[in-house]
């Protein structure tokens, strides 16, 4: 107790001693504003260096193809400086404020925060979408400059204000997962139990976070905070685990990994490039866990205000993004949606390369509900989807000589529970979109002779330069979510479920899980 007592005092004297620091409002809200654009458009280093590394060993070709697009659309995003992924993201935000600053602001820090974030997503040349919705349970109106962030306080010692700030796409979010554990459980076991429900709608390869311990929201806090850490896991493997924690990390990304899930969830070598785990005391009766996963928009900075002025961040050197070229291949079949018939679709096997040219209609949930009513009610839809491909996205808006924005796809699972009555009473005829579907979706597919592609989610970009025309054809009061016509050449896409009902995504990561434990008992 002596002891400890003298160190109170000590550090008391300290911070006595300690030069009072005073953080501008101004210095706040640009630091925001800044990182937040810098991290649309260019992904940390380390990212980069672990996804070019599961490359270049993939060997699913399927899976190799998904990251030689992410990492493309990477470069053209850094070139460019236009986001990653058409989900800009929700802002969340890990704030240190140090016990010997003061502020020279009229505003709360909370709002120089969100003053950052509305500067950040309505920037005249790199507008990013706005995704925040207010009164979630209701009306779910969009805020229209993606504020507000969500916010984690810290006051610790010291004299300046530490942040790390990420943009977290809602398809990774989703994801999350929790359980109260006994504990006596397996983390490891529960784990692998619940990665493989996670189907691919958080668009591995990418990393997962987890929070151990604490209360239920202790261990949420912890598993996103956690996911700002640097990829590391390979400097961690060299050295040798020091503690149970580092013990957990290599262990769960190997076990992980042999699922054989892969990018994108189309079977391969990688599906997890990194584990990152933060722990804290908890309660003798409880074992709480929390997983999230990072996508591949992984999108994270941190910088430190010292009162010197706004903490900008430092371009990256783009000679560290890999040279990377990808083609469709001769194997790769084309469709012209102005004429494509249900022989072209009875056609298409799963895995196959497809390049889709011509005109295609968007739509996402809020679409898909307003449809679904206007059939219950016997109203007349505004537009005509018989022998037409919906494509599941809310782009971001063009700037400069853009057609459009980043315009890649959205988790198509939430469509599901939509799709077997606007095939039925609207004769769609395909649909596009990120990761698997739900068997609800696939059954009803397989009835009506439908399709369902898949494009690289975490591929944004690259897929707007194969749009040519866009324009809005309904519901525009939705804004992001209202229904387009893009007009489109060569988009490549692939066969996910095929018209007699077989998921790419059933069928190959079961394939490379039996492939890579054989390989591992040779």
């Amino acid at each position: 107790m002596e002891e400890r007592n003298e160190c109170l005092v000590t550090q008391d004297k300290r911070f006595k001693r300690e030069i009072m620091t005073t953080i501008r409002q101004d210095d706040v809200i640009d630091s925001v504003a800044d990182a937040l654009q810098f991290i649309s458009y260019y992904h940390p280093k380390d990212f980069i260096d672990a996804v070019h590394e599961a490359y270049l060993k993939e060997e699913s070709q399927a899976a190799k193809d998904a990251m030689a697009q992410i990492l493309i659309n990477s470069r053209m995003c850094a070139e460019g400086k236009r986001p990653i992924c058409q989900d800009t993201g929700i802002v969340t935000v890990f704030v240190k404020v140090g016990m010997n600053v003061q502020w020279d602001a009229e505003l709360s820090l909370t709002d120089m925060i969100n003053e950052g974030v509305r500067r950040a997503y309505t920037h005249e040349d790199n507008v990013l979408r706005a995704s925040i919705l207010e009164d979630p349970a209701g009306a779910r109106k969009n805020t229209k400059d993606n504020t507000p962030a969500v916010i984690h306080y810290e006051i610790v010692p010291g004299n300046t204000v530490d942040v790390q700030i990420a943009a977290k796409g809602g398809g990774s979010e989703n994801k999350s997962k929790m359980a109260m554990l006994n504990p006596s459980d397996s983390i490891v076991d529960w784990v692998l139990k619940t990665v493989p429900t996670m189907g691919a709608g958080w668009c591995p390869p990418g990393m997962l976070g987890i929070g151990i311990g604490g209360t239920a929201e202790k261990a949420a806090v912890m598993a996103k905070e956690a996911l700002m850490e640097p990829i590391d896991i390979h400097e961690l493997r060299a050295r040798g685990p020091q503690s149970r924690v580092e013990e957990l990390r290599l262990e769960i990304m190997d076990k992980v990994n042999d699922l054989g899930i892969g990018a994108q969830g189309l079977g391969g070598l990688t599906t997890v490039m990194d584990v990152k785990i933060l722990d804290y005391p908890t309660h003798a009766a409880s074992l709480p866990v929390v997983m999230i996963p990072n996508c591949a928009a992984t999108r994270h900075a941190h910088f430190e205000l010292t009162g010197s002025g706004p903490a900008l961040q430092a371009a990256p050197n783009l000679a560290d993004w890999p040279e990377i070229t990808w083609e469709a291949g001769e194997s790769a079949k084309r469709i012209n949606l102005n004429t494509v018939t249900k022989d072209d679709i009875a056609a298409l096997k799963p895995g196959d390369t497809v390049l889709l040219t011509g005109k295609m209609l968007t739509g996402r949930d809020a679409a898909h509900k307003k449809i679904t009513e206007m059939l219950a009610a016997g109203e007349e839809l505004p537009v005509d989807l018989k022998g037409r491909f919906i494509y599941y996205v809310g782009p971001v808006d063009p700037v400069r000589e853009e057609v459009v924005g980043p315009a890649g796809p959205t988790t198509a699972t939430r469509m599901d529970k939509f799709t077997r009555t606007i095939l039925k009473e609207t004769g769609l005829m395909g649909m596009i979109g990120k990761a698997e579907r739900g068997q609800v979706a696939i059954d009803a597919i397989k009835e009506f002779g439908s399709v369902y592609l898949m494009a690289v989610g975490g591929a944004a970009y690259l897929v707007s330069k194969a749009i040519k025309h866009a324009e809005v054809v309904a519901f525009p009061e939705l804004g992001m979510e209202a229904i387009y016509e893009f007009d489109v050449v060569d988009m490549p896409v692939s066969v996910a479920v095929d018209s007699l009902g077989t998921s790419v995504h059933q069928t190959a990561p079961a394939f490379w899980q039996k492939k890579i434990i054989a390989a591992k008992s040779v």
